[in-house]
């Protein structure tokens, strides 16, 4: 239970209190524990500093996602019980602990810290932090479920943008680039980049407030609110949700749908380079392929609010066609035309990033149409698994078929174009599951008089 100013009872918004003073306080969360998309940046002084291979540089980041769906299934009910604040201060010491643990690990010389620090402890903080906001801007815009949603985790996709130039210039500044890295120079910078975010970070949860049982947007009626098939105005607890095909064929959907951009986004640093290397100068590669991981972070962040926000308007079911059913032609257009043309190079992963951010901004608000709002955080969490499960699979189809390209002496955008196609085939898996999600049955819902109880006793 929370204690002191963490308390849920601590931060009830007084009346008067604007509801857009929320979005910054989860954005303080999102652009930090952000950082995770840009550590491409990491993988090249690593490789060339501890002389490891580029699926044991991506072991941190892959563990880190996989906490991050674990940690938010297992602590989903206990950050909607808390409160966000909670969720915010402790996702807050877990992610700086992180940088802060690898920074011990990279000046000792010990790898296996830097995947245990980022990897384990920070993942953790990747998980709370990522849900923490999530149900409470879906309870302070009940009016725009997309948009709100969409704001918030668009700085999740975003804090690459501020990462990974921040990165780069710690790291040049450290002397941990070029062929020689500074092991110790990329250890101050994970040291840096920890200071930097628990001053960022403390924003949000000294900002985050909660709305009151009564509140309501001005002008806005409960009873006109949109209605279609898949919006339900009944509720489904998280321990029912998971007994529903709903659930299960949304999980997949989401799986197929991140594997298919964590896949480039883990890699996009060295994908680039590998794609342009004899037509980019050799002193401005490596500044390039950094200029191409913050193009695609933004088309991430825009994402997010653009796709998501548009969700209120065609529908969450109408934008996952797209975002899976183009997304394939995307990749396809990438396997045929290779590095032929940077432009339709650059289209087409800043697309397929824009739908990859989109589909994590979409999902609560489609959960909320599925499930109500009553424990749409737990249900969140225990849905962000289908991420760990991503971030397995992208970063392992991806980094594991390169090697062995590498090994066989295959060079530039043949080390990639099997794995483009493994995602198109998983993106029309995710399209045919996606076709086949119907309204709940009613039997899952929760008796009005539960969901009634259950507000009330977490008000008080």
């Amino acid at each position: 239970m929370a204690i002191g100013f963490l308390q849920r009872e601590r931060i009830v918004a007084r009346p008067g209190w604007s509801r857009w003073l929320i979005p910054p306080a989860a954005l303080s969360i999102h652009l930090a524990i952000g950082q995770a998309y840009a550590w491409s940046v990491f993988k090249p002084p690593l490789e060339k500093g501890l002389e490891i291979s580029g699926v044991a540089s991506a072991l941190p980041f892959t563990l880190g996602i996989i906490m991050l769906g674990l940690s938010a299934a297992v602590f989903g009910t206990k950050v909607d019980a808390n409160g966000p604040r909670w969720a915010m201060f402790v996702a807050s010491c877990c992610f700086v602990a992180g940088f802060l643990i690898s920074a011990v690990g990279l000046y000792l010389n010990q790898y296996w810290l830097v995947v245990v620090g980022y990897g384990f402890v920070g993942g953790i903080g990747l998980g709370i932090g990522y849900i923490s906001p999530v149900s409470t801007l879906i309870k302070w815009f009940p009016d725009r479920p997309g948009l709100s949603t969409g704001i918030a985790i668009m700085g999740f996709g975003g804090g690459a943008l501020i990462a990974s130039p921040l990165t780069s210039q710690l790291l040049t500044g450290y002397g941990a680039t070029g062929d020689d890295p500074s092991v110790p120079g990329i250890a101050s910078t994970f040291l840096t980049m920890g200071i930097i975010y628990a001053v960022f970070m403390s924003v949000g949860w000294l900002l985050i407030r909660v709305p009151r049982d009564d509140w309501k947007p001005a002008g806005w009626d409960p009873a006109n609110a949109k209605s279609a098939p898949l919006i339900t105005q009944n509720h489904v607890s998280a321990a029912n949700a998971i007994k529903t095909p709903q659930f299960w064929l949304l999980w997949v959907v989401l799986t197929f749908n991140v594997t298919a951009g964590i896949g480039i986004l883990e890699k996009a640093s060295p994908i680039f380079q590998d794609f342009f290397r004899d037509s980019t100068a050799a002193e401005g590669l490596a500044a390039a392929a950094a200029g191409f991981v913050a193009i695609l972070s933004l088309a991430n962040a825009i994402g997010r609010i653009l796709w998501s926000s548009t969700s209120d308007f065609l529908g969450r079911k109408n934008m996952y066609r797209i975002y899976l059913g183009v997304g394939a032609l995307l990749y396809l257009a990438l396997t045929l035309t290779t590095n032929s043309n940077k432009v339709v190079f650059l289209i087409c992963c800043m697309l397929i990033l824009s739908f990859y951010g989109a589909g994590f901004a979409t999902v609560p608000a489609y959960l909320r149409d599925l499930f109500g709002t009553y424990q749409v955080g737990a249900i969140h969490g225990r849905l962000l698994t289908a991420w760990s499960t991503a971030g397995v699979l992208g970063p392992l189809i991806v980094n594991a078929i390169a090697d062995a390209q590498i090994a066989a002496g295959v060079q530039g955008p043949g080390r990639y174009t099997t794995s483009f196609m493994i995602m198109i085939g998983l993106l029309v898996v995710g399209f045919v599951c996606n076709e086949l999600i119907k309204p709940v049955d009613p039997r899952f819902h929760e008796p009005d008089s539960t969901v009634t109880a259950a507000e009330k006793e977490a008000a008080t």
